[in-house]
């Protein structure tokens, strides 16, 4: 019998989940590959599909001692959602009408607010960890946070408004992204100073892919973090805040962190 050689590419698949030396059988793909790209793709649509679970994220941020509250954005359904995406980026009006009456003109420094996205399963899995995360790094700041905003149907743009209603210099809204076919619970963080509506996405800083197969939740947290530090120093977020966090990760979370008041 003939021994078949080793595939070069193989160590490579212990390294990613991305698409790498999935073999070829003839001019096709192997069942093995054929079969896991049709699991991936049914994971991407459902994920797409599924709503979070915010009682179990509320759940969690409360037990850590947060405040939260939950609101919705103007989508009626998930159905809606995905084909009405200008309704996800604004507040329902019973929900607009709320955080108008939590904000009362308060003022406080940032707003954390987490929504659904296009992938409700990274929103159940990691926000509720990754908020944790950046609130234990923000305090020792002095930082005045708003209670954490649960937004259900929820788009990136929706942050703008309601760190607009609560008087915050910053909102950090975190996001399922759009799912890939090796990544389908993906969180993104969206930073934006002086959030109101009609902001741009050249207004927003993004942090993507956090997940513990792509960008760790503590490395993710650290670069939240000292994104909001340099947005409150420089008063400023988008395109004219670049992200220099290498030394960062080199020399641990406090270095880079030179943000004041």
């Amino acid at each position: 019998m003939t021994s078949t050689p080793p595939d070069p590419w193989a160590p490579l698949t212990r390294l990613t989940t991305a698409r790498i030396a999935l073999g070829r059988a003839g001019g096709s793909l192997p069942t093995r590959a054929h079969l896991a790209f049709q699991l991936a793709h049914a994971q991407a649509r459902d994920a797409v599909h599924h709503a979070a679970d915010f009682h179990r994220v509320a759940a969690d941020l409360e037990g850590a001692g947060l405040a939260v509250i939950r609101v919705e954005s103007a989508v009626g359904d998930r159905a809606s959602y995905l084909q009405r995406p200008d309704l996800g980026r604004r507040l329902s009006p019973a929900s607009s009408e709320r955080l108008a009456v939590l904000g009362g003109g308060s003022e406080v420094d940032v707003a954390i607010v987490v929504a659904d996205g296009l992938s409700g399963f990274a929103v159940e899995r990691h926000a509720a960890a990754l908020v944790r995360l950046v609130v234990e790094r923000l305090r020792p700041g002095g930082w005045r946070l708003a209670p954490i905003v649960l937004v259900s149907g929820g788009r990136v743009a929706v942050g703008d408004e309601v760190g607009a209603l609560l008087g915050a210099r910053l909102t950090a809204l975190f996001i399922g992204e759009r799912p890939g076919l090796s990544a389908p619970d993906s969180l993104g963080a969206y930073l934006t100073f002086e959030p109101k509506p009609a902001r741009t996405d050249a207004d927003r800083n993004c942090v993507s892919n956090i997940r513990p197969e792509g960008l760790p939740l503590a490395v993710g947290a650290d670069r939240v973090v000292w994104l909001l530090h340099e947005a409150r120093r420089r008063k400023l977020t988008g395109v004219g805040l670049k992200e220099e966090t290498g030394r960062l990760l080199e020399a641990g979370p406090a270095d880079g962190q030179t943000g004041g008041p």
